[in-house]
């Protein structure tokens, strides 16, 4: 987890109001609590937050990262296996822990208690303006003219997205919902747990590739670019009046990929986790064209969950303040060096296998940084080559790293992919047991 220092004013600090000295009343304790947990000493192998776990009465356990355990995570675990399945983005936390002051926020216990803003929308529209202004600074989507809508992450707006773009299925047939494998799961199993009458899970587009535009149905395609999880750069495979796209973004941002041209789809959707490593937080936003298909996503979230948590909106404004400051380049400097540094030895060890590979990805120019530059995406999709080897997620296994069948993806199980976005701790073991097994070749 990213800590988050909660943390308006420190005790001692002063500000002027309206000419007069102001000093902090009610937030001088909310805050001395907030840092004494921030300031819990455990061997930078975890950390401890202000909602963990206490014991007799005491301040809460640090929180140790996978193979380090003992009260202060100091004692690591020899024969723990790499954690390489999850996408939890802890390699940005080291940037957040440079800049407590900044990016902390007080809350007070009255904060916005209401169901709505003032204006009686589920929406802050100063963090849609921040969002925009994100966006215009990347030059990764246009956004002018566009309309936008929040989301429990991007994993809520998926299946919004879908509900948006379905006909009525009491007067037309259900909508046909496909993507092109590899790709995400949640698509395939979002969509059959919900189960609607009004749109139906129908697998990979090479299905319908040749005859999509003929079929008297509405084709629903998820199209991820970078995808995940194999980190290309891809475009939608089906055509026709009635196919409908939803571009799921999440990843194509500077640190992960060139940007070669901001998007311009219809329907786009992106994740704060992906930009600043929030995860937690659970926000997302989709970018829309179409007026009626905005009304029907902004219909089908009101209805869902009344709109996204206030807290979770105004953390999102405050970690954007922060991406915002100055150029606007130095999270997207500090991510993208921290993702060369592991492709650069990832890449490396793997070019001393033949029984092992990495996905082959193009350099491209990216108007971001001015420059050319090689792809650096989440994850590594691993294949193994050896015949006999089809069970790369099993062999890896043996291994001890624990990554994701391609079978998940839809794809072979010849495929695994290794999560390359957690934690230094976990990236380093990842590698040192990379090294042992292809050093075994």
């Amino acid at each position: 987890m990213i800590a988050i220092i909660l943390i308006l004013l420190s005790s001692s600090s002063n500000m002027f109001v309206c000419g007069e000295t102001w000093e902090p009343s009610w937030s001088k304790e909310a805050a001395k609590e907030a840092e004494k947990v921030a300031a819990i000493e455990c061997s930078g192998h975890g950390r401890a937050y202000l909602d963990g776990i206490v014991l007799n009465g005491h301040q809460p356990l640090c929180e140790c990262n996978p193979c380090y355990a003992g009260p202060n995570c100091s004692q690591f675990i020899s024969n723990c296996s790499a954690n390489a399945g999850s996408g939890d983005p802890y390699f940005l936390e080291p940037f957040w822990m440079e800049r407590p002051e900044k990016s902390g926020i007080l809350v007070s216990g009255w904060h916005r208690m209401g169901y709505t803003y003032s204006d009686g929308s589920y929406i802050s529209e100063m963090l849609v303006k921040h969002i925009k202004k994100l966006h215009q600074l990347v030059g990764n989507v246009v956004t002018d003219g566009r309309f936008v809508v929040f989301g429990g992450g991007s994993t809520q707006l998926l299946n919004a997205a879908v509900y948006a773009y379905s006909p009525d299925s009491s007067l037309q047939s259900p909508a046909k919902v496909v993507a092109t494998a590899p790709y995400y799961p949640v698509y395939r199993t979002q969509t059959q747990l919900f189960n609607s009458r009004d749109n139906r899970y129908e697998g990979d587009t090479s299905i319908w590739k040749q005859n999509a535009s003929s079929v008297n149905a509405t084709f629903i395609e998820f199209v991820t670019s970078p995808n995940n999880p194999d980190g290309k750069l891809t475009k939608q495979i089906l055509n026709g009046s009635n196919v409908k796209t939803i571009n799921d973004l999440a990843y194509y941002w500077p640190h992960f990929t060139a940007i070669p041209s901001p998007a311009d789809q219809d329907l786009i959707i992106f994740t704060i986790s992906k930009v600043t490593g929030h995860a937690g937080t659970r926000f997302g936003w989709a970018i829309i064209k179409d007026e009626g298909v905005y009304e029907k996503m902004l219909s089908y979230l009101d209805s869902n969950t009344m709109g996204i948590s206030r807290e979770a909106q105004l953390r999102a404004l405050k970690l954007l303040d922060v991406v915002l400051e100055g150029d606007g380049k130095q999270l997207f400097k500090f991510a993208y060096s921290t993702m060369k540094n592991r492709w650069t030895k990832l890449k490396e060890i793997f070019s001393k296998s033949k029984r092992f590979s990495l996905q082959k990805l193009s350099p491209e120019y990216c108007t971001f940084f001015k420059r050319s530059r090689d792809p650096t995406p989440a994850y590594a999709w691993v294949k193994c080559e050896r015949e006999e080897d089809e069970n790369c997620y099993e062999i890896l296994k043996a291994a001890k790293i624990d990554g994701r069948g391609g079978s998940l993806y839809s794809a072979e199980d010849r495929y695994v992919r290794l999560s390359l976005i957690r934690s230094q701790d976990d990236f380093d073991i990842l590698i040192n047991y990379l090294t042992k097994l292809i050093d075994q070749e």
